[in-house]
């Protein structure tokens, strides 16, 4: 009787197998990268294998995909010449032993991850020394409030050398805590390029997928999944033709693409795309909100301004050549491929031509993927209380189909580069400002005229302070210029500071320039040649026994 029940075992448990499909020996899958979507904030990655399959139940196996897939976005599909039913998919971490060994690796990026943190922590602390004593520098040894308490005249000469010694220390101090943190930079990515494995070495997940066939068929299986680690930023080239006051913008979208995720993207069908999915799909709820006295007292925070870096080229250098015995065929210029626009009701997305390659190291890619050609209004942009510099502006309206969103963009003027500025979003027939440099043939000029503080001599007494700054405007040009000049008074918050627009002050053209409460414009046509001059004058009242303080949220609190 036992033998035959021991046959019988054997037999029920092999006929199990054959019929249990999750059982069956998994089919590895050599797969590519065939096509690639990136997103602002991710990338949408689809892997194609080509794969026999047997007819009946089959496991198919991706192996080496980035650890940073997202298991929710996986999907599957797939085409055969016999019919296929797709059942599930599944994704699993790769086992631990097939990772390759980076202990000594790790341990050195940690150590240099850690001395990037202190070198930052170190710049920060010589930044906010220095703001420390450009505050001192700013409030003056003559005021009572001041740092220095009032400061005898005898020792104001000491009190300045003292404050340009430390401005030119701290200026050294920070350049090379700078350099230093540059280099350490500089070693975690090298350290990172250098050893990076081969693909697959290192493989982080798994994708299993069960299906079956009704018969043996060469099939083709596509899994498309969302990926972290990998985005793209516009970038933008503004070419600007100008002549006598009138010009023509050549607006050159660019697309620059970086990615880590821990797979090479070689020869992939490549698009980037305006939509975002890594944000919330759902608008915020927005709920009651209760206002009351805050008991606490409040402290008065300082903010610096970082210093906007222009870049400057050198006129391009024209080079003649000898004429050749026989005249040649002009060589035809290179073009640039632009993608292609896929412009939806909410979205856009541009699909590169041909095949394209990303690596995975984090180095940037910039392809062309869009340009236009528009008109545009020229005018010159003056804020004499920060710069005494009349700068060229060009109002374009953004004609394409798809938006403009935030970027940096290289200015060229007439061939030249006159330097950097940034573009925010615009929407499809929006305008938008696009600074475009100095114009030094348009000549600004602003003065204090009048600065007078009473001094109260009883308790109780109201401290006032008159200020009055004439600006000029002169235009060099052979032809006329417009021109906005924009300039500002304080605005209080409280009740006990007043502030009070003088007769003086030449009437403005905009009282609240874009909505900015005591930003003033002063809009103008200057013929050739000609002088215009705006006069800002206003008075402050605050009580006698309080110090006030003006704070501009952009630009460096001003201590008073």
């Amino acid at each position: 009787m036992r033998p035959m029940h021991s046959a019988f075992l054997v037999a029920s448990a092999t006929a199990l197998i054959a019929a249990c499909p999750a059982l069956a020996q998994p089919l590895e899958a050599p797969s590519r990268v065939s096509a690639v979507t990136v997103y602002p904030d991710s990338a949408r990655v689809s892997r194609t294998a080509e794969v026999d399959l047997p007819a009946g139940a089959t496991n198919i196996v991706f192996r080496g995909l980035p650890v940073a897939l997202d298991p929710a976005s996986l999907r599957v599909e797939g085409a055969g010449a016999a019919a296929i039913s797709i059942s599930s998919a599944q994704t699993r971490v790769a086992p631990a032993d097939a990772q390759a060994p980076q202990g000594s690796i790790s341990a050195r990026l940690r150590e240099l991850r850690d001395r990037e943190k202190a070198a930052e922590t170190r710049i920060e602390a010589l930044e906010g020394r220095r703001a420390m004593v450009q505050r001192f520098a700013e409030a003056g040894p003559d005021r009572p409030g001041s740092p220095a308490g009032g400061l005898d005249v005898a020792k104001w000469g000491e009190a300045w050398e003292a404050v340009g010694r430390e401005l030119a220390r701290g200026g050294e101090d920070i350049r090379i805590a700078r350099a230093a943190l540059a280099q350490i930079q500089e070693d975690i990515r090298t350290l990172e390029a250098s050893h990076r494995g081969p693909a697959g070495a290192q493989p982080a997940r798994e994708v299993v997928v069960d299906l079956e066939a009704a018969a043996a068929t060469r099939a083709r299986i596509t899994i498309t999944y969302q990926v972290r680690g990998a985005f793209w930023r516009p970038a933008y080239d503004v070419r600007v033709a100008a002549e006598r006051g009138k010009a023509e913008v050549e607006l050159v979208r660019r697309a620059v693409i970086r990615q880590r995720t821990g797979e090479d993207w070689t020869g992939v069908e490549l698009a980037v795309s305006t939509s975002r999915p890594g944000r919330n799909a759902k608008a915020p709820d927005v709920h009651t909100q209760r206002v009351g006295f805050l008991e606490a007292s409040l402290t008065a925070q300082t903010q610096t301004q970082a210093q906007t870096r222009a870049l400057a080229d050198a006129p391009q250098r024209q080079r003649t050549f000898a004429a050749p015995p026989q005249p040649a065929p002009a060589a035809a210029p290179a073009v640039e491929q632009e993608a292609t626009l896929e412009a939806g009701d909410y979205d856009a997305q541009f699909r590169i031509p041909g095949r394209v390659d990303v690596a995975g190291d984090g180095s940037e890619r910039s392809l062309r993927i869009g340009s236009s050609t528009n008109p545009a209004e020229l005018s010159v942009r003056i804020a004499p209380a920060l710069d005494q510099t009349a700068y060229l502006e060009a109002v374009i309206v953004n004609a394409g189909e798809a938006p403009l969103l935030p970027g940096e963009a290289s200015i060229q003027r007439n061939g030249t580069l006159v330097g950097r500025t940034r573009l925010e979003f615009v929407a499809p027939g929006a305008r938008t400002r696009i600074g475009m440099g100095a114009d030094d043939r348009v000549k600004v000029e602003r003065k204090p005229v009048i600065r007078k503080e009473n001094e109260p001599t009883w308790l109780g007494a109201t401290r006032q302070e008159t200020r009055e700054f004439r600006t000029t405007v002169q235009n060099l040009h052979p032809f006329p210029v417009k021109a906005l000049v924009l300039d500002r008074t304080p605005v209080s918050e409280v009740d006990t500071i007043g502030v009070e627009l003088l007769a003086a002050t030449t009437p403005p053209t905009d009282k609240q320039v874009e909505g900015r409460r005591g930003v003033l414009g002063w809009s103008m046509d200057l013929a050739p040649g000609e002088i215009r001059e705006v006069r800002l004058a206003y008075r402050l009242r605050w009580p006698a026994d309080r110090e006030i303080v003006f704070d501009t949220p952009s630009d460096r609190p001003e201590p008073r």
